[in-house]
């Protein structure tokens, strides 16, 4: 367990948000607050003078006073299958309702599991804190779809972020039918940017039109010479035909232009890839962009064959709601 915000937290999507699919299966008691808060994308919040007729409102998941000697859990379906690189059990405003202990196991189960399910510990029981983020990195790199948090023996959790990569089948996926290779629902992630200080790079890959200014890029503004950038793996390498760039929400802050490079990156390291990157071919030509609007590229697209990896370049700053990469799948 760490106390500083971890790596983990930028650099992998949430797979228990509920725009993929997460959702909670079974809770053993929610008597105070529903369990399905504890999935929420908001930040809590914390309502001085609310009442419900069970008490305060308490924007998580919070059980009952056990009396019993047993414990709480909830099992979680993940959005998406996937590997966990890690986990933050957060009990913000939870003071003296928080749980003294936590662990989290997790399964693989096409249905819905049970006790018989192949559960494997992630983390083991661990002390929590009140109004605090618990973050754990996890080396397990299995492929999973459900976690069960269990709390010990009772209380109350503000959020779970269990954060990693979406795995997908690549021999399920019709090769001769155009993909958005930039979905995460591919497994396509960003791996590197030069600056996200208003939203993360992540949410270019998101599912759907952006639902406001925060759920985009966003880069500070730029006060020297230069251009920012993100570069995206995408989900599985493929030959890209269409691109494109959403700037939703975004219109006093949206970028002047944008453009693309794109390469086969068959090994390296991040910050190698970055450093080859600047060297790329061109994918898109720079693009002008509109405020709030859905930008369609593709007679301007090149034709690069096969590739596994994307620049995205806008000019000089701002922000971006999401970004399409079109194409078939090789390989």
């Amino acid at each position: 367990m760490t106390e500083q915000t971890p790596d983990f937290i930028n650099r992998w999507i949430n797979l228990a948000q509920p725009r993929l699919g997460a959702k909670i299966v079974s809770c053993s008691d929610d008597f105070f607050a529903e369990c399905s808060r504890m999935l929420s994308p908001a930040a809590p919040v914390f309502l001085d003078g609310k009442f419900d007729d069970n008490g305060k409102w308490m924007d998580g998941w919070e059980t009952r006073r056990r009396r019993d000697g047993g414990y709480d859990h909830a099992i979680v379906k993940l959005g998406l299958p996937g590997e966990i690189k890690g986990v933050d059990i957060d009990t913000t405003h939870f003071t003296g309702n928080y749980p003294p202990a936590a662990s989290l196991e997790a399964c693989f189960s096409a249905g819905l599991p049970d006790d018989s399910s192949d559960w494997i510990t992630l983390i083991e029981s661990t002390g929590l804190q009140g109004n605090s983020h618990h973050y754990f990195t996890i080396e397990n790199a299995g492929c999973f779809s459900h976690v069960r948090l269990n709390i010990y023996p009772d209380g109350g959790i503000a959020r779970l972020r269990i954060h990693g990569r979406v795995v997908s089948d690549v021999d399920a996926l019709d090769k001769k039918a155009s993909q958005n290779l930039a979905a995460v629902e591919l497994g396509a992630r960003a791996i590197a940017w030069n600056d996200a200080h208003f939203g993360a790079a992540a949410n270019l890959l998101n599912p759907g039109r952006g639902i406001n200014m925060g759920d985009g890029w966003e880069t500070r503004r730029r006060r020297e010479p230069g251009n920012d950038w993100c570069i995206i793996e995408l989900g599985h390498p493929g030959e890209i035909a269409e691109v494109l760039i959403d700037t939703a929400h975004f219109k006093g802050n949206y970028p002047e232009r944008c453009s693309l490079q794109a390469a086969q990156v068959s090994a390296g390291t991040v910050a190698s890839i970055v450093t080859q990157s600047q060297f790329w071919q061109e994918l898109l030509p720079p693009q002008k962009l509109r405020m709030d609007s859905e930008h369609r590229f593709g007679d301007e697209v090149q034709s690069l064959g096969r590739v596994s990896h994307v620049r995205l370049n806008i000019y000089p700053d701002g922000g971006l709601s999401r970004v399409r990469l079109m194409g078939r799948i090789h390989g």
